[in-house]
């Protein structure tokens, strides 16, 4: 735990110099006092040495640090020089050493620590253009790292059993800054391959674990709004002050490799995939996330698994859509899942199905929902994030669902459908404590009948079982187009009555 919290704050950090603070003028001076006055703004404390001489300014024994309040501790990003040289052409070249080392340390549940990761870059070029109201960073560099280089803990060193190193070649980024009381950053940034790898031994026992992998064809680009003055203690105030967020990553193919003993047990795991891209966004009325992959393959074999186990996915993704400010207006909300393509190994088929009964068609689930509440309570606030919300009573109303596509195929059988309800939040009684839907969804099932077949050949479903499951298909359903195709539209009508094809069931 110490040891994430650490490289989490390294990395805010290290982005805060490398992606860049706002410089409100081209000179060599100013360029540094504005640096200097805008992370003091939010919380560093920075003590260094300056010296101007010609046209370049050098800051010499830098010290930047900031306390963690949860852990009683801080962080530091030293650097012994940094220079600012004017070009003479509009521009400032910005030099800094080789290797900048952040340290973390603190006392957490009565244990200190202390923590060092070292940034390194290679071959780079870091220069700044534009003028004081939008200011341009052009980077590159032939590769960046980051490494976990000492561990310690109550004063003994734990460096030998946690290793962590990260490293990214051909780095090409542009960060756009615009300063005022209110700053925005635009950034672009891409590499050719990331690589990585970790490696953790239990100290008091035999227990370890290692990883490894890649990503290739990295992009990232991003924009954000970060206000002068605000607390980052209070998201809530973060965000009433005009703090957002809208941040897009994607890569072509990666692959990652882990193995292990646990209690004594080896076990590997590997899995690669063609490419994916992740979604974050945040503003002061949502947060949105989105992930998805292709063509993933996944491998897990362990002394406890009794045989490999192999899976496939042509596709995979993930999509919300939470709306988090407290108000009484309707907000729109939204959900989607897809598992594409699923297949297994036929070793795993053998378990169940050994005769080969049931078809081997690739397996697909795919939920698509949006629709309408209200958030009556402040999600963010500090208040709901130290009780976690156990004595919220009513956190919201559900108004509203649209299911845009509801799609469930996999050994023979398909499920489909689409439908509208809305929700009174006034009639709590008719469903027993839920608000009383309205609206109507229209199904289509394919091959049920097959399966259930299929089933009986297995033994897995007694004809007795099968028989009552026909029955209840042929109570919800009417024949559809096609062979073994049933359709069924259930309705709950403002009287809160159930109806199946016209037919009233409850």
């Amino acid at each position: 735990m110490k040891l994430k919290s650490a490289l989490s704050y390294g990395t805010i950090i290290a982005y805060a110099v490398a992606a860049g603070p706002a410089w409100a003028d081209l000179t060599a001076q100013d360029v540094w006092s504005d640096w200097r006055a805008y992370l003091s703004s939010v919380g560093y404390e920075i003590s260094a040495t300056e010296s101007m001489a010609g046209d370049t300014l050098t800051v010499s024994d830098m010290s930047m640090s900031m306390s963690i309040p949860d852990m009683d501790g801080g962080v530091t990003l030293s650097a012994d020089t940094i220079t600012f040289k004017e070009n003479g052409d509009g521009t400032v070249q910005i030099t800094m050493p080789a290797t900048i080392p952040l340290m973390v340390t603190g006392t957490e549940e009565g244990e200190s620590f202390s923590v060092q990761v070292d940034i390194s870059q290679t071959g780079y070029a870091m220069t700044a253009s534009g003028d004081l109201s939008k200011l341009t960073y052009a980077y590159t560099a032939a590769s960046v790292a980051v490494k976990l280089a000492s561990v310690l803990a109550d004063g003994e060193d734990m460096s030998d059993n946690a290793q962590v190193e990260m490293s990214m070649s051909n780095v090409s980024s542009s960060s756009t800054l615009t300063g005022g009381d209110i700053r925005t950053y635009d950034q672009r940034m891409s590499g050719d391959d990331v690589t990585y790898s970790f490696s953790f031994n239990d100290p008091e026992g035999t227990d370890n674990a290692a990883v490894s992998g890649m990503l290739t064809g990295v992009r990232l680009e991003g924009s954000s709004t970060i206000p002068s003055d605000m607390d980052p203690d209070n998201m809530r105030s973060m965000l009433d002050a005009g703090f957002k967020f809208d941040g897009a990553f994607s890569y072509s193919s990666g692959k990652t490799d882990l193995a292990g003993t646990d209690d004594g047990e080896s076990f590997q795991f590997a899995s690669a995939s063609q490419g994916g891209d992740l979604r974050v966004a945040m503003d002061p009325n949502r947060i949105i996330y989105d992930v998805n992959q292709s063509q993933t393959a996944i491998n897990v074999a362990g002394a406890e698994i009794p045989f490999p186990i192999a899976l496939e996915m042509a596709k995979t993704g993930f999509h919300m859509l939470l709306p988090v400010a407290k108000t009484d207006a309707e907000q729109n909300f939204e959900f989607s899942f897809t598992l594409g393509d699923f297949t297994m190994s036929e070793m795993i088929w053998g378990i169940f199905d050994p005769g080969g009964t049931l078809p081997r068609d690739p397996a697909t689930i795919t939920v698509d929902l949006v629709g309408k509440a209200k958030v009556l309570i402040d999600f963010l606030s500090p208040e709901f994030a130290e009780d976690m919300g156990m004595d919220v009573a009513n956190p919201g109303e559900l108004n509203a669902v649209t299911v845009r596509s509801l799609l469930l195929s996999a050994i023979g059988a398909e499920l489909s459908g689409s439908g509208d309800f809305t929700f009174d939040n006034t009639d709590l009684q008719t469903f027993d404590g839920m608000p009383k839907p309205t609206g109507a969804v229209d199904l289509k099932l394919v091959g049920a009948n097959g399966l259930i077949d299929n089933l009986i050949s297995m033994g897995l479903v007694s004809d007795q079982d099968a028989m009552g499951a026909r029955m209840m298909m042929g109570m919800l359903a009417v024949p559809g187009e096609g062979e073994d195709t049933l359709t069924s539209k259930i309705e709950i009508n403002d009287q809160g009555h159930i109806i199946a094809n016209g037919q009233r069931i409850q």
